[in-house]
């Protein structure tokens, strides 16, 4: 190859090389731009696990709702601050005719996030495809509906077969879809053998939705990457005192395995916030910390102790009475809560304002461990409890009862208190700890037992074999319904809602016409009236509610709503916006 062919072949090469380098470095540069511009308006959460689904009808798993709740919405939603029913997709408060029993809905001119309009038909696709795969959860509730009839592209009436005072609550807070995304979807899966799992088995990828966010990208295992929704109705909006954003350009949703790593990252700056009930033992060292803030706000939430009101000894409900006033709730919230929560008066807790009962009978309120002691002794005697060795208090403290009798004169046999172990919930196993040492000293022969919870849920759900428990439910609706569904009779059946075998028919009566009372005001009257039948007869003793705890860093936004249930909803990530 003779010198100038090799000469213009190195030319050739090196021109070659800078021109490449040159693209490289604008790529380069537009990129790292992009991911500058991007970062200016970037909220990073983080995530304790997984979302484990982000198909809406499958979704169960709180990680998962927090991504979708982003994307799905609801005609109407609850304020923040009062909880009442306010329209969301819903333009206006419903018209309500109670001689047809219907409801007029007129909708918000508001867009899908691929830009098409939201209508009247993606509702109508809604209900249509709720009763005809059932799909839980929804079915059950919107059977109500005897049909629905389109007025126009933003007005419907729903007719009822029944008044219903869930309606709006339970009903018209499900999650609108889009006909043109779920309809081919639902259509095949109608043909399959098993049409349900064929719909919420199908993978999506990019969820269509009205909300504030959409998906933008996902990687397993690592990150959940949302941008703003350039469509979102609530822009620029006054709903609910607030003027909606959102006020950031994405989220960045970072997992996280464990809340060591989480919390580490938050006191980094790694993360804006961890989307997580944060343990107590954080809390100390994370206010601390300058650019943290930590939030308290009340929990929707019950923990209790149930009993089996089917067969002895807690088929009578003097004993049940006086093992409520034997437990120190207030030892149970300095010292397990470590002062995070508060005692539960109630089935409903004290944060539902509207609905929860401040009047009902109360157990060792404002009593020390002596007063209580003797209260429930002579609650005992007098309903026929006997000793072989009674329970006394001397100088030196109480002295433990021996050999209990029940009124019919048989000998109380051993019972044992399941709890969940001390390593799925702390507080639950350590509570039914100490109620055992405080039942015990009148003579109860109780044993507190940590159980697995899938066990410890089939015993008592599936199988009725047990004597008491601990449970919760950490996050209640905020509707009172769920009192029918705990407490109504026909749900003492193995996997049903009445755990504890409860069965009174005047509360049975109240609990079914409640839900179709529809003026609040008359409603609340019968909710009132069921808890205090509830904390007389005590089929659950309510124990507490602890806060939830949030943390976030102060260091880049601003804004966060506080509500019942915490920081964590999507007022906050409509609201949120950058400090400067």
């Amino acid at each position: 190859m003779s010198q100038q062919n090799k000469s213009n072949r190195f030319f050739k090469i090196s021109l070659t090389r800078i021109l490449y380098t040159g693209l490289m470095i604008l790529i380069l540069g537009f990129g790292l731009s992009c991911q500058k511009k991007d970062k200016a308006g970037l909220l990073k959460i983080g995530l304790p696990a997984e979302p484990k689904s982000l198909n809406v009808w499958l979704a169960s798993d709180g990680n998962s709702r927090k991504i979708l709740s982003q994307i799905y919405q609801p005609l109407y939603i609850r304020d923040p601050k009062t909880l009442k029913i306010i329209p969301w997709l819903a333009k206006k408060d419903p018209v309500f005719n109670e001689e047809e029993l219907s409801y007029t809905v007129k909708l918000r001119d508001a867009k899908w996030s691929d830009g098409t309009d939201f209508t009247s038909d993606d509702v109508v696709f809604t209900k249509n495809l709720i009763l005809d795969f059932k799909i839980p959860r929804y079915a059950s509730k919107w059977k109500v509906i005897k049909k629905l009839v389109v007025i126009d592209d933003h007005t419907l009436v729903f007719y009822l077969k029944k008044p219903s005072a869930i309606f709006l609550s339970r009903v018209l807070n499900a999650p609108m879809v889009s006909k043109k995304e779920w309809g081919s979807i639902a259509a095949k899966a109608l043909k399959t053998e098993k049409p349900l799992r064929a719909l919420r088995n199908h993978i999506i990828k990019t969820p269509l939705g009205t909300g504030p966010f959409m998906l933008a990208e996902y990687k397993k295992g690592a990150y959940v990457y949302m941008k703003k929704n350039p469509h979102f109705f609530g822009t620029g909006k006054k709903i609910a005192g607030f003027i909606l954003g959102p006020y950031i350009d994405s989220i960045l949703f970072k997992i996280y395995g464990t809340s060591d790593v989480a919390v580490l990252a938050l006191k980094k700056g790694d993360i804006d916030m961890f989307w997580w009930d944060i343990q107590p033992g954080y809390i100390n060292d994370l206010k601390t910390q300058p650019d943290i803030q930590v939030f308290l706000n009340k929990k929707s939430a019950l923990y209790y102790m149930g009993f089996n009101l089917r067969k002895p000894p807690f088929d009578n409900k003097i004993l049940r009475q006086a093992i409520a006033t034997l437990i120190d709730k207030e030892f149970i919230l300095t010292r397990i809560l470590q002062g995070y929560g508060s005692p539960m008066r109630s089935i409903i807790p004290s944060g539902n304002t509207f609905w929860y009962n401040p009047n009902v009978r109360q157990y060792g309120t404002g009593l020390n461990n002596k007063e209580r002691f003797k209260k429930a002794y002579e609650m005992l005697k007098k309903a026929g409890y006997t000793w072989d060795t009674e329970p006394l208090i001397s100088e030196k403290g109480i002295v433990e009862g021996q050999g209990i009798h029940l009124p019919n004169g048989n000998l109380m046999e051993n019972f044992v208190i399941l709890t969940p172990p001390a390593d799925y919930d702390p507080k639950r196993a350590f509570a039914g700890m100490m109620i055992q040492e405080w039942i015990r000293k009148m003579g109860l022969p109780a044993f507190a037992r940590p159980m697995s919870f899938n066990s410890l849920l089939d015993r008592v759900k599936g199988k009725h074999e047990f004597d008491a428990f601990i449970l919760g439910y950490g996050k209640l609706n905020l509707d009172p319904d769920y009192l029918r569904a705990f407490f109504y009779s026909k749900y003492d059946k193995p996997r049903g809602w009445n755990m504890s075998g409860y069965n009174n028919p005047v509360f049975d009566k109240m609990a079914t016409k409640q839900r179709s009372v529809v003026n609040e005001e008359k409603r609340k009257k019968l909710i009132w009236e069921m808890q205090a039948i509830l904390l007389e007869d005590l089929p659950y003793i309510p124990l507490y509610n602890p806060h939830i705890l949030e943390a976030v860093s102060k260091t880049h936004f601003k804004g966060w709503v506080e509500k019942v249930d915490g920081i964590g909803n999507i007022w906050s990530l409509c609201m949120v916006k950058k400090n400067n």
